[in-house]
């Protein structure tokens, strides 16, 4: 088997991983057939590190079949391989966006691959796809500038922040630039490969490193597990921020008797029920302490903590940082003209990496 050029000798299968690329009408193919090579760089990336049992990402196209009016694998790059996508990726458009009625069958295959525990992203437009699926109700996300009243005139059930490049939700990330691909692959890369094969594939691609730093940090849940019990409850709490939720809300939402759920919840997750709350919290945080100026106080209180000094030992414990120097390190800053400027400082140091579950090289 030959992978980015490189062969690949296998006595037994490899763990596969599969990231789908939806081509729609007017799909930018730029960004289809750079994600598809991003992917296959990290692939290279992965065989340098032969004794890291990671996965292989199987690439693949997909797009409705005018013949039986649903959506089918177009491109494979491992057509003698069986998975299920891990992550359904939505490449942005240089045009008008199709009607609705013309993406309904798109919407609803991304619907089926998210219950099965797929991570959904979009690129700039693609968001109005997304949110035709009604999995962005009620959530914060981000799309191009431009576009920003006209999502949010035809969706008014969304809360849309052009002002943000990135928000991951954990199940759902959109992105806000056209070029914004390269930062979504790089965050899918982090997610399945950990944060190490993120950063050298960012490196071989000479892409920016601050980009590839901030894939490195990032709470990544486990959704792939295959309880579906389990993944309602992460969609559940995901979506709401999981503020003011207790176990008792949890295993409700679940329809399990609380030590069944805490057992389960565990085993699929790799966290408790309060700690994986507790990294949603900081996950939330550490976006606020990145893209805005509001206090740390202030930020603790709105990610659902009361004491702003547990919010701080809590923060320190997950990444690394206290709020404080993680801002001095991510936060924007502030030019000579008063305008926010998003440059972060160099430094040797990263954040902890918290991924729950990730085999890291």
């Amino acid at each position: 088997m030959t992978i980015a050029g490189a062969k690949l000798t296998m006595a037994e299968p490899l763990d596969v991983a599969e990231i789908a690329v939806l081509v729609y009408p007017g799909a930018q193919m730029a960004a289809v057939h750079g994600l598809t090579d991003l992917f296959a760089v990290a692939n290279r990336m992965v065989l340098e590190q032969p004794d890291a049992n990671l996965p292989l990402l199987r690439i693949t196209h997909w797009s409705v079949a005018t013949t039986s009016n649903s959506v089918a694998r177009i491109f494979d790059s491992q057509p003698s391989l069986s998975s299920h996508p891990v992550a359904v990726l939505i490449p942005p458009s240089l045009c008008e966006m199709p009607a609705a009625d013309s993406l309904q069958v798109s919407a609803n295959w991304i619907v089926q691959q998210h219950k099965a525990g797929a991570i959904i992203g979009s690129v700039c437009v693609g968001a109005f796809l997304l949110a035709q699926t009604g999995l962005l109700s009620g959530r914060t996300i981000t799309t191009h500038w431009t576009q920003g009243k006209a999502l949010s005139d035809q969706f008014p059930l969304l809360k849309v922040d052009v002002d943000k490049p990135m928000i991951d939700d954990g199940d759902l990330i959109t992105t806000a630039g056209l070029m914004a691909w390269a930062e979504l692959g790089l965050r899918v890369v982090q997610r399945v490969l950990g944060p190490s094969i993120a950063m050298t594939t960012a490196r071989f691609l000479a892409i920016d490193q601050n980009i590839g730093a901030r894939c490195g940090g990032n709470f990544s849940p486990i959704l792939n597990h295959g309880d579906q019990a389990v993944l309602k409850v992460q969609h559940w709490l995901q979506g709401s921020g999981a503020l003011d939720v207790s176990v008792g809300d949890m295993a409700n939402q679940a329809h399990l008797e609380q030590r069944t759920f805490l057992r389960r919840f565990r085993s699929a997750t790799g966290l408790k029920p309060t700690e994986y709350c507790q990294h949603l919290r900081v996950g939330k945080a550490r976006e606020m302490l990145e893209f805005t100026t509001r206090t740390v106080d202030h930020i603790a209180w709105a990610v659902g903590y009361q004491d702003p000094g547990a919010f701080r030992s809590i923060f320190k414990k997950i990444t690394g940082f206290s709020p404080s120097d993680y801002r001095g390190r991510y936060g924007p800053r502030i030019s000579n003209s008063g305008t926010q400027a998003y440059i972060r400082q160099d430094s040797s140091r990263e954040p902890a990496a918290v991924i729950a579950g990730a085999k890291n090289p």
